[in-house]
């Protein structure tokens, strides 16, 4: 499947086979199919919690999830977050394949960037995570798969459960697998007109 058709067959699914697994081989295709996603100054600061446990998706689902079927059916329930500091931790390893005085640059360039600038690090991993989720969507459906993205559960709750660093952020959940039923029919899009400007509002 090309890129451009992933695009226009990727739906968000809320059916999804319970008894179907992906495989160790596929999984690890995926994962690293999306952390090809781009990063502000290659920071890579997304931090992909993996919802394994049973028992902890059907909690999540049943108490925290407002009851969506996706949280314990899906093959794969991948949790998104990001760490807001990965700019200050050792950050010359997001740059160690780079020609020295590029990584010199871009690591000089980082702290002065974020420093001071809370809202600006908070944004900057909320923009990374809506890459990655994007790219791990496209990848899922390129290998015959589906997904849904969610933020429809209790944020905080679902924080405390996962233990999420103080200087972390949270992002939506994608649930990834087989589809069981087919989604209803695309709602409809805006039109271009009024959605594109040119030049100044």
């Amino acid at each position: 499947m090309d890129t451009l058709q992933a695009i226009y067959q990727r739906r968000s699914i809320k059916g999804f086979d319970p008894n179907h697994k992906l495989t160790p081989e596929e999984e690890g295709k995926l994962l690293e199919a999306m952390i090809q996603a781009p990063t502000s100054f290659n920071i890579q600061h997304w931090r992909f919690v993996i919802l394994r446990d049973p028992e902890l998706r059907e909690k999540i689902r049943k108490e925290l999830g407002n009851d969506q079927a996706q949280m314990t059916d899906a093959s794969l329930l991948i949790l998104f977050t990001a760490d807001m500091k990965a700019w200050q931790k050792a950050p010359e390893r997001y740059w160690q394949n780079a020609p020295k005085e590029v990584a010199d640059l871009l690591v000089g360039w980082m702290g002065p960037f974020h420093e001071g600038r809370e809202w600006l690090q908070r944004d900057e991993a909320q923009r990374s995570i809506g890459m990655a989720m994007q790219t791990l969507m496209l990848g899922a459906k390129a290998m015959g798969y589906d997904s849904c993205p969610m933020i429809g559960f209790d944020i905080e709750k679902v924080a405390e459960l996962i233990h999420l660093p103080a200087d972390h952020v949270m992002g939506p959940m994608v649930a990834i697998g087989k589809k069981f039923k087919e989604p209803w029919p695309k709602p409809g899009q805006l039109p271009l007109s009024e959605l594109v400007i040119e030049n100044r509002f």
